[in-house]
């Protein structure tokens, strides 16, 4: 072969080296086009973000809320959070779920609550697990109490000519019950489950909001207050909304209240049909309070 023809074939394959070379380049770049295209689709590129999560209705056990919340606390995308609270209460134990799921994301970053239309009771139990709370002048708060309510229906019964046998191993089995009077150690019981549980609500608000003697007392009666009063009584931090809650973040660390908000929900099941049955059978749900209703449950409910 002589000079010539090695030139020409070495021309060749250069130039076939740099049509791969481009080939594969554009190849690459439209795959990750694509792959772009998808993970924004579904939200799968993490990103730098304030998360909002809102806390609605009465709050009761929930398993997959207590999942979310401990997604956020682990998501590295996720600066801080904004809880959201428009709830009269709930049960003790839902609002004790919550509470501590707070707490656990507070430890890794800042949290605010803005408090809507009501957060009341359990709903304040809530908030106070933020490190900072955020109230309209007219969100109606506090309620620091717990309740206990069952019906008599004796009356009722002996009305219309209906009686009840039970046996039980002892005269504290299944009380209260609303198909007999309630007998003085049982009612002795139920007041030491009421204490007990507002033990803790209250010992919860003297060490988060910093309240001791007269001054807890005064907010820990069971009072519901207006924002405003809440503010004079130290419940809450400041009045205002979400543009009060970003400034704060902000005063926290510079830059973190210009992120963007986005909101993280529960993921319940798919379709009208399957969302319908299983918001309505959570616990949380309509299934799911009907469920509970033969059994004891002590609430933190605003009144």
């Amino acid at each position: 072969m002589d000079a010539l023809e090695r030139d020409f074939y070495e021309e060749r394959r250069r130039k076939w080296r740099r049509s791969a070379f481009w080939r594969g380049f554009w190849i690459a770049a439209i795959l990750c086009l694509i792959l772009a295209a998808v993970f924004a689709g579904t939200g799968a590129i993490p990103h730098a973000q304030i998360a909002r999560f809102q806390l609605n209705g009465v709050i009761t056990d929930d398993l997959k809320r207590d999942e979310l919340l401990r997604e956020l606390a682990e998501a590295g995308e996720v600066e801080a959070v904004i809880l959201r609270i428009n709830s009269p209460g709930g049960t003790t134990v839902g609002a004790e779920a919550v509470y501590a799921a707070v707490r656990d994301i507070a430890t890794v970053k800042p949290v605010v609550a803005v408090l809507g239309e009501a957060a009341a009771s359990g709903g304040y139990v809530a908030a106070i697990a933020a490190d900072h709370i955020v109230a309209r002048g007219n969100t109606l708060t506090g309620s620091i109490g717990v309740i206990m309510e069952y019906p008599d229906l004796t009356g009722l019964i002996d009305r219309i000519g209906v009686s009840m046998q039970t046996v039980r191993s002892s005269e504290l089995k299944a009380e209260p019950s609303p198909f007999r009077p309630t007998n003085p150690e049982a009612r002795a019981v139920d007041r030491a489950l009421i204490a007990d549980s507002f033990a803790w609500f209250r010992g919860l608000v003297g060490e988060r909001r910093g309240l001791e003697g007269g001054a807890l007392d005064e907010a820990a009666n069971g009072q519901v207050f207006t924002g405003r009063l809440a503010l004079e009584n130290g419940l809450v931090d400041e009045l205002g909304g979400e543009p009060e809650a970003l400034a704060w973040l902000e005063s926290q660390a510079p830059g973190l209240g210009d992120l963007p908000v986005e909101d993280w929900q529960v993921k319940r099941e798919e379709g009208w049909i399957g969302s319908i049955l299983g918001d309505m059978g959570s616990s949380g749900g309509i299934l799911g309070e009907i469920s509970g209703l033969g059994g004891l449950r002590l609430y933190s409910l605003g009144r």
